[in-house]
């Protein structure tokens, strides 16, 4: 067996078996739950919330702008132009274009750790079809004592499954 797994319709019913699993023993990391949309109201919408991707995005911003402040200064230094008197590396202007490519830096940041984590991601072995159609699924793969759980995923209007 795989695992063990309860489809539900509400998702007061989801965060009631949540809360059953973990009254059963069940180590918060070993609850598995899908749904096919975010339910930020409840507590376990909020379980893999945590991520690194907001210190990838400001270090590759930082990285940014301290790079291309080097290049622009190094490359108008490198063809210095007559100016009157003005500063060969301005820094106004060129505010203009570190701005960017600290913002640059930081998108493209963002988006190779949002594909980078998706591939690499927990992918577990519990999966319905039925999540498509709005059923919320709370389950535990590999369990010691599937009997045991199974008291505490079947709740009203619940439907048990072993995987």
């Amino acid at each position: 067996m795989k695992g063990i797994y309860g489809l539900y319709a509400d998702p007061g019913l989801a965060q009631q078996a949540v809360n059953n699993l973990r009254a059963a023993g069940v180590a918060d990391a070993d609850i598995t739950v899908l749904s096919s949309e975010p339910f930020e109201h409840l507590e376990f919408g909020h379980r893999d919330a945590k991520t690194a991707m907001p210190w990838i995005a400001t270090a590759a911003g930082a990285i940014g702008l301290v790079l291309t402040y080097y290049l622009l200064g190094a490359s108008q230094r490198s063809w210095p132009l007559i100016t009157s008197g003005m500063p060969i590396v301005p820094l106004w202007t060129n505010l203009i274009i570190i701005f960017e490519m600290t913002m640059l830096s930081a998108i493209i940041a963002t988006v190779i750790t949002l594909i980078v984590t998706a591939f690499i991601g927990d992918r577990g072995k519990l999966y319905d079809p039925e999540i498509s159609d709005g059923y919320i699924l709370v389950g535990v793969e590999n369990p010691v004592d599937a009997s045991k759980l199974e008291p505490a995923l079947a709740i009203d209007g619940g439907r048990v499954k072993r995987a």
